[in-house]
């Protein structure tokens, strides 16, 4: 390995990749330690809670550290690999710009650093060490003694100082999460105030230590007994990544928007004639035609007959927002949990196109590729619960949504047919929609509209 003059060590801290993500867990490196790493080489895997994500390294350099193993869950800002790089230190990052200007003076051995580009979104570090640490500048803190002593003269008392987030690192604040530690009542030990995993044990032995035996009160409640469990015949798996997020995103629709469901059993031999019919069609070769993809366009007919169906409710202006594009959510089972990946202007594209786009949402979903911008922005979904067997559903809407369709196994019944009862392909869809801005009427409709073209699918053409 080539040894750098005026190296300097980088820390790429681990970013945002959503929208307002806290956390995300390394599922793998892809680099070690001595590697070298080019600028917009991916190093590592997360995932976050709503999809895996790759991280591209935004400058050239060698690996220094990985600060994380494999598993591991890091706060969103947290350094997460360090890299050594040539020229010089490292500049400040633009975010960090208005902090800089209250910081006291810089050593004079310290010079300052140059500008350099950053990627977008990932910002740059300015120090070698693993974490800056938060100290006040002597002025703020001057000032805020003073008036401090101020409002005890003027017989107000101190004023509260203002309550700091505790240093610590993720598996440590995990470690007093289980423990039911509060950190903010736990003495650092550690390098510039950072709290260890002693610290932690040591607040716990001093909430279960005698009174005669604590040196200082403690207001930390004693933790809970962990539970006890056969692992023979039990297996408890961790709420994490997409689970945790599908799971708190249901619980929010479910107890916030009042959910009506309606049922049709419908006649659909003539779409499934119409399928077997497309997979000759030289239209749409190499595309994979299946009955999703009618029942998809008659959703979307529906919707534009009944426009007010494709609409979402806004508590804060106390508004109904009807958008004038749909951007239609398929719901996809994944190793790593349910998600709903949407494609985007679906109203505007034509029946192959729309199968190309069905085709690359599942097959990037089963790869666990789904960036998470495919499953923002969505406004009716779809879900197949057929594949799996199952006649109906009563789905839950995907937040910030009006409606879902849930399509059951498509299966041959007895069913009348020009007044004589013959063997027909036959399934069961279900629609459950908000209430509070689609009416019975309106639901009944859209229902009615899909059912009345999967029985006769000229109506593709005649309502278009």
């Amino acid at each position: 390995m080539t040894t750098m003059t005026n190296a300097s060590v980088r820390e790429f801290k681990m970013p945002d990749v959503g929208e307002g993500l806290t956390e995300a867990e390394i599922l793998k490196w892809y680099v070690q330690p001595g590697d070298t790493v080019t600028d917009g080489q991916v190093v590592c895997e997360v995932e976050t809670a709503k999809a895996a994500v790759e991280l591209p390294i935004p400058y050239d350099g060698v690996v220094r550290e990985l600060h994380f193993p494999e598993g591991t869950t890091v706060d969103v800002g947290t350094s997460i690999i360090a890299v050594e790089v040539a020229g010089g230190a490292a500049p400040e990052a633009a975010q960090e710009a208005p902090a800089a200007a209250a910081a006291p003076a810089a050593e004079p051995d310290e010079k300052p650093a140059a500008r350099q580009p950053v990627l977008v979104g990932y910002g740059v570090s300015t120090s070698s060490t693993r974490r800056r640490p938060r100290k006040q500048a002597p002025d703020t803190a001057a000032r805020q003694a003073a008036v401090a002593v101020q409002a005890e003269l003027n017989g107000h008392g101190a004023p509260a100082a203002p309550k700091e987030r505790p240093l610590a690192k993720p598996p440590v604040r995990k470690l007093a999460k289980d423990l039911g530690v509060d950190l903010a009542s736990v003495t650092p030990t550690g390098p510039d105030g950072v709290i260890t995993r002693e610290d932690v044990h040591a607040a716990v032995t001093a909430v279960e230590a005698p009174p005669e035996q604590r040196t200082a009160p403690a207001a930390v409640p004693a933790p809970a007994a962990p539970v006890s469990y056969d692992t023979a015949r039990e297996t408890r798996i961790p709420v994490k990544g997409v689970r945790k997020a599908t799971a708190a995103a249901m619980v929010g629709s479910a107890f916030t928007a009042p959910h009506v469901t309606e049922f049709v059993t419908v006649d659909v031999t003539r779409t499934l004639r119409l399928v077997e019919e497309l997979k000759q069609d030289k239209e749409f070769a190499g595309l994979r035609v299946n009955p999703l993809l009618l029942i998809a366009k008659a959703l979307l007919v529906a919707i534009r007959r009944h426009p007010d169906i494709n609409a979402s409710w806004d508590e804060a202006a106390q508004e109904i927002v009807v958008k004038h594009y749909v951007n239609l959510g398929i719901a996809a089972a994944t190793p790593r949990g349910l998600i709903v990946p949407n494609i985007k202007d679906a109203h505007a594209k034509t029946l192959p196109q729309l199968a190309e786009s069905l085709g690359e949402l599942v097959s990037t979903a089963r790869e666990g590729k789904t960036s998470p911008s495919a499953m923002q922005a969505g406004t009716v979904t779809i879900t197949n619960v057929g594949v799996f067997g199952v006649d109906t559903g009563t789905p839950i809407i995907n937040p910030g949504e009006s409606a879902i369709l849930a399509v059951g196994a498509i299966k041959p019944q007895p069913w009348v047919h020009k007044g004589k009862v013959k063997p027909r392909q036959v399934t069961t869809l279900a629609l459950s929609f908000d209430h509070r801005l689609v009416d019975g009427e309106l639901g009944s409709r859209v229902l009615a509209d899909v059912a009345a073209i999967l029985e006769q699918p000229k109506r593709l053409i005649s309502w278009a």
